[in-house]
Order: C-alpha cells, then structure tokens, then sequence
C-alpha cells in the first residue's frame, strides 16, 4: 500500500493552509501554519511566487489529496465517477471524498484527523451495519450504520470517547449515538453540509483541462 512519508506540517506550509491532519494541535500556537506561514525548504521564507491558472488549479487539487490522505491515481478515479454521474460533477466529487468510511468516522467524532481515523479503520476497530470494515476508502450509503467494534470498546484508544462525543459537531447528515458508539448515515450531505477548504470546481476544472 502506497504511504505519503513526508512531514503533515510541511504538506500544509506547502498548500498555504491549514489542512487539520493533526487534529486539535491545528487549533492551537503550535500549528506550523502559525509558526512559519511559509513554504517548506531553503527558499520558503523568500514567500510564495505569482501563480498561473494552471498552478492554482493545481494547488487547490493538492490540498484536496493531502487532506483525504489520498494519492493521485485514487483520486483521478473519482473524478472519473464524479462526471460520469448524473447531476452535479462538483457536489459528486465532494460526496465521493466525504462518504469514504475514514472521513465518516472522523466527521462522528470517532477520531481526531482523518490520518488517525485511516489508521483505526485499517485496523479493524469499526464495523458497517455489524460487519469489519477495514478499507478507509469504503464507500458508506445512506441508512448504513458505523460503529467501533465491541472488541476495540475495550482498548484504551475509545476509553472515555462516549463523553467527548458529547461536544462533537455532527454534521446534519449523519446521527450520533454516543453512549453506544454508533453513527448512522441519514441522507447524502448537501454542498452547503460539507465544510472544505478547497476549491472542488478548480479541481474539476484542473481534470478537464
């Protein structure tokens, strides 16, 4: 399995934004954000040079991946899929990167990044509607049910998780039940239900050139 080795600080001085793959250190003075709002490398701190169409295009598409923790051939695939749907290229794009099982189980509150909720997918710690899942790119439907594992209820990874669910922001389309550990998938999520900091028609955009 391909693996992105590099720094996840240095992937957000790079994109010029916060891009939350440290979960709530990224909230905090600590954020490389803060600290160095330049690029990575000998010559970040000379500041970002002027960006062609192509290069914004681009950058915004590399925010995108670095976000999702996804590689380039993954993500060429869904925007296959997304123009081959009917309706709305852009929101299918967005829905395709927002119902992968590691991205919902951030979104509940499982995790605090979508980096450590990869992990704890790809280690068998959740189940859809009462079977293990451990692909993060699963494709979640609306009315299946997520939930940690019986087994994993018991590690120290979920200890006390059931009360710091209780300040989670649950997106509306997905429900919580925290005492039990348990989300469902109520609806697809409209465009204005998914929060990015990316440009999904400059990715469209970048693909169709």
């Amino acid at each position: 399995m391909a693996r992105k080795l590099d720094a996840k600080c240095a992937r957000c001085r790079r994109a010029g934004a916060k891009l939350f793959l440290k979960g709530e250190r990224c909230n905090t003075a600590k954020c490389a954000i803060v600290k160095r709002n330049y690029p990575p490398g000998i010559h970040g701190v000379k500041g970002r040079g002027k960006s062609t169409g192509y290069g914004e295009q681009l950058t915004e598409k590399q925010k995108a991946k670095r976000i999702y923790g996804i590689l380039e051939k993954q993500f060429s695939k869904y925007y296959v899929m997304a123009t081959n749907t009917k309706g709305d290229a852009n929101l299918e794009l967005l829905r395709l990167l927002e119902m992968r099982l590691d991205s919902v189980v951030y979104r509940l509150g499982f995790a605090a990044s979508r980096t450590q909720a990869r992990q704890l997918v790809l280690h068998g710690h959740f189940v859809v509607n009462g079977k293990k899942v451990n692909i993060p790119s699963f494709q979640v439907k609306v009315g299946d049910k997520i939930s940690v594992s019986t087994k994993a209820q018991k590690s120290k990874i979920f200890a006390n998780l059931s009360e710091k669910l209780g300040k989670a922001n649950i997106p509306s389309w997905l429900a919580l039940e925290g005492k039990n550990l348990e989300g469902k998938v109520l609806n697809k999520p409209a465009r204005e239900e998914i929060d990015t900091s990316f440009d999904i028609k400059a990715i469209i955009e970048f693909y169709s050139r």
